[in-house]
Parts: C-alpha cells; sequence; structure tokens
C-alpha cells in the first residue's frame, strides 16, 4: 500500500516506521527498524523533511537497530527545525542514547530540555536501569521526587529494579510506600516489581507478603517468589509453590523452570531436579534452553557426580556455552577437581578468552591440589594475554546511604578505623 500511494507526505513515513517497530520477534524487529530506517533515508531524498512527528518513530528505530550515527544526525534535525522545546521529541533523544550506550549524551540531552514530563523522567531512569546503572537511577529518581513530579505506574517498577540493583533497601520501602499512596499496589507490574526487589535484597517474608496481598497475579508473579524462595535456599517450599501455580491453572514457561531448577539446585534437590528437567518437554512441550541445560550441570556438579555431569554436557543438542561450561568448572573448584576443571576452563578460554575469572578458578584448583608450577604457567599465560583480574566489589547501607566498596581501594573516609575494626574482629575468629 505504501508503494502504491500517489502521492507521499509527511505522515505516509511516520506511520510505517511506527508500523514496522511494533512487529515480530526480535530477530525481525531488528530487521524491520532497519527497513524502518532504508525508508527515512529514501523519504528525506524526496526533498522532504521530517516534523515531530516522524522524528520520534524514526529514532525509535535507531534505539532498535543501534544506529548511533543516524540518532546523531537526527539530534542535529532536532536542533535546526527547532523541536527542542517538544516533550516527546527530546525524550525520544533521551531514549535513543541511553539505549546506544551514550549515558553522558543521553544526560546532556535530559539536561537541555526546555520541560520535562513524567514521561522523560520515566525513560532516562528505565533505561539507565536497563543498562544497570542502578545507582545513577536511583539519583534521577530522587531528582524527579524532589523536583515535585508525580510519580506514575511506569516509574515504580523502573526504581524498584533499580533498589534491587544497588542494595538499597530503605529506598525501596520509600518506593513501597509512594506505591501504597498513589494506590498503585494492585498493578501487576508494581507487586512483582516489589517481590524482585525484596528478594535480592535479602528480605523473604517481605516479598511473600507482597504476594498474599496482590489481588492478581501473573506467571511474572509466581515465578519471581518461587525464584525468592529458591536462592534463599528453601527448595522444597518453591516447588510448593510451583504445584500451587499449576493448580491455580497458571502455566508455567521457560524463566519458571529456570526458576524450579535453580531451587532444586540450591536446595540440593537432585531428584526433583532432574523431575523437573524431564517435565518440561513431557508436559508441557517446551525446549530447555541453555539456562535449563547450565541449571542443571550445577544440579549436578554441587552432588559431585562431575563426571555425569560432563557426559550431561556432551549430549546438550544446543552448542555448550560459558554459562554451562562455568557451573562445571565452580563444581570442579568445590571438589578440586583437576581433571575436568582443565576440560571446562579450556572451553571457557576459547569462548571467553579475556575472561578473569576463569583463569582465578582453575588456578585456585591447582593451588588446592599443590600443583604450584600449574599455577605459576597459568599467572604467566594471564600476564602474556594482558588478562587482569577484576576487583571484588560490595555495597552496603547505613544510615539510608548506600557505601560502595572495591577490593584494594580505600577512598572512605574512614577507611582506616573500619580496617583496624576488621583485623581485630579477624582476630578474634581465630582465638580458641
Amino acid at each position: 500500500m505504501f508503494e502504491e500511494m500517489p502521492r507521499l507526505n509527511l505522515l505516509s513515513p511516520a506511520a510505517l516506521s511506527s508500523t514496522l517497530r511494533n512487529c515480530g520477534s526480535l530477530e525481525s524487529m531488528i530487521s524491520l527498524w532497519r527497513e524502518a530506517l532504508d525508508i527515512y533515508n529514501g523519504f528525506q531524498k524526496t526533498g522532504f523533511r521530517p516534523d515531530h512527528y516522524t522524528i520520534p518513530c524514526v529514532l525509535k528505530a535507531c534505539s532498535g537497530a543501534m544506529d548511533l550515527l543516524m540518532g546523531r544526525k537526527l539530534h542535529g534535525c532536532v536542533v535546526v527545525s527547532g523541536y527542542q522545546d517538544n516533550v516527546i521529541v527530546c525524550s525520544g533523544l533521551v531514549d535513543m542514547y541511553v539505549k546506544c550506550g551514550r549515558l553522558c549524551d543521553a544526560r546532556q540531552a535530559f539536561d537541555e530540555m526546555s520541560q520535562r514530563d513524567v514521561v522523560s523522567w520515566n525513560v532516562v531512569i528505565s533505561g539507565l536501569v536497563r543498562a544497570g546503572y542502578g545507582i545513577e537511577a536511583l539519583r534521577f529518581f530522587c531528582e524527579m521526587h524532589r523536583g515535585g513530579v508525580r510519580v506514575d505506574r511506569m516509574t515504580v517498577p523502573s526504581v524498584l529494579t533499580s533498589c534491587g540493583q544497588a542494595g538499597d533497601l530503605a529506598v525501596g520501602k520509600g518506593v513501597h510506600g509512594i506505591a501504597l499512596k498513589l494506590v498503585l499496589f494492585s498493578d501487576i507490574a508494581v507487586g512483582n516489581a516489589l517481590i524482585d526487589m525484596y528478594a535480592k535484597s535479602g528480605c523473604l517474608h517481605e516479598a511473600h507478603q507482597v504476594f498474599v496481598e496482590m489481588p492478581q497475579r501473573d506467571v511474572i508473579t509466581w515465578t519471581s517468589l518461587i525464584w525468592c524462595y529458591g536462592i534463599h535456599g528453601r527448595g522444597k517450599d518453591a516447588l510448593v509453590l510451583f504445584d500451587e501455580m499449576v493448580a491455580c491453572g497458571v502455566m508455567p514457561n521457560s524463566a519458571t523452570f529456570t526458576a524450579a531448577l535453580t531451587s532444586c539446585s540450591h536446595g540440593g534437590l537432585l531428584d526433583e531436579g532432574r523431575g523437573i528437567f524431564s517435565m518440561m518437554r513431557q508436559h508441557y512441550g517446551l525446549d530447555p534452553s541453555v539456562e535449563h541445560y547450565a541449571c542443571m550441570v550445577d544440579l549436578l556438579g554441587r552432588h559431585e557426580l562431575l563426571d555425569e555431569a560432563l557426559a550431561f554436557i556432551k549430549g546438550v543438542p544446543l552448542a555448550p556455552t560459558a554459562s554451562i561450561w562455568g557451573a562445571l568448572l565452580s563444581s570442579c573448584r568445590t571438589y578440586n577437581n583437576v581433571e575436568i576443571g582443565e576440560i571446562a576452563a579450556a572451553a571457557l578460554f576459547e569462548l571467553e578468552a579475556s575472561n578473569s575469572s576463569n583463569y582465578i578458578v582453575l588456578a585456585s584448583i591447582y593451588e588446592a591440589v599443590g600443583q604450584w608450577e600449574c599455577v605459576s604457567e597459568l599467572r604467566s599465560r594471564m600476564r602474556k594475554l594482558g588478562i587482569v583480574k577484576t576487583p571484588g566489589c560490595s555495597w552496603l547501607t547505613v544510615k539510608n546511604r548506600v557505601y560502595c566498596f572495591a577490593q584494594g581501594k580505600s577512598s572512605h573516609p574512614k577507611a582506616k578505623v573500619i580496617h583496624e575494626v576488621l583485623d581485630g574482629l579477624s582476630q578474634l575468629m581465630m582465638m580458641p
């Protein structure tokens, strides 16, 4: 229909671009986003100039196709055309820069907006959360709250996710209170985000309480709580929840089975895990994914069935990924199995040549069995490849403030006192 139109106007490409970016699977979406950009390029050659309807559509396509160059050209078009005061256009610019990984550019575009609405704030907060910058997302939320912008049902899930990433339980509880005050608790997405936040903050009771009080639940709700029980070592309770979910008529999906298998792994439920894995295909017609195979390898490895785990990997119909081999290597470290550990590590060295963790784990296996020459050779190999160990990092909340501690750094103003206390505690622990 588009090709047969005798006369094109400004809205024709905008409508087609909008259609292209809202249909199909992820792979087809990427292809359609690129096709939308091709249509836009052809549109420009006809002499038309994009308006405030077209630009947001094309910016969405840039975000999906990760086309930063086209996004920057559109940014220039926005400035030249005088659309800097259009909230929708500028919000699209911020979203494009965030999804393309240009956080500094996103912040600059956000700061340059003459006016902002709740959608503008939601775009930057959700974008930072998706990029894994939970602490930065929380800072934006606090700035938004201080500015008097009213939080809506789109803001709360993103902020709760950032609280889980940053380990900031205090802010998470505050957002929970805001959700109750604004009567957003009936929203399933808000409830699911609350369960996830409490689970990641180690608050099993609070997560379960949110679940009980939710007026409506979906498969994500059940999966989140199953996962919550699983990571807290309550594998049997997690499987009881799984059975309750099925009894309620909720169909488990791939993520649900991942949560159930993880619960079996953390709970030491070998036979139950095998049953869950078999159930996927036999009862629900779901083909196991890489995550499910990795969970099974971890489950077998935790029971010291390393030979069986290796045979299981060799029988995987998919190409074994780093997560599968990593689960096996981790179990080899637990039981100091050098032979199988070397097999797993060799596969990981090919898949993740620059990942220092794999070298560190294999070196620790060598150290445990006294093979110091192998340790020396491995460290020499790391130096030749320029691989450096990534320092560990922890977050701690004290009086509603989050502190970050990185291994080998002493930037905290009370670092000297902290280390003195730690040394004293270590000496007390070593006393008979």
